[in-house]
């Protein structure tokens, strides 16, 4: 009889320091496409806790009003998918936008949609 092991890599998700490691990683891993746009976010589900933070990176930008869209897996095995809105002023850095209990994973990743607009502009997208 054949015997078979069975790894399992736990990843971001292998303890209160993922978080942690999670914001490092997203500050540093900024690409110079990437920067382009003016809201960058990253999130983490993980020992009963969800948290999606957020960082207006382009001054030049005006404020963003920014929606969110997560979907998640509860302790109990089932998925639940959060969404929540929110507004960004240039400047703002490492911004709780989200945060949760009763989680255990992300099923997706975020998914943040962000527009802003000039005071006083009418046109439709920037």
């Amino acid at each position: 009889m054949l015997k078979s092991r069975c790894t399992i890599h736990r990843g971001i998700y292998g303890g209160p320091a993922a978080l942690i490691g999670l914001m490092a990683l997203f500050h540093a891993g900024v690409s110079r496409a990437e920067t382009t746009r003016p809201v960058v976010c990253g999130g983490a589900a993980m020992q009963g806790g969800a948290q999606l933070m957020c960082s207006h990176t382009d001054p030049d930008k005006p404020t963003q009003f920014c929606t969110f869209s997560w979907d998640l897996m509860r302790s109990d095995n089932s998925a639940e998918v959060v969404e929540g809105s929110f507004l960004l002023p240039p400047g703002a850095a490492n911004v709780q936008v989200y945060q949760g209990s009763g989680f255990v994973s992300q099923i997706t990743a975020p998914i943040v949609i962000c527009r802003g607009k000039k005071s006083g502009d009418t046109s439709g997208d920037d």
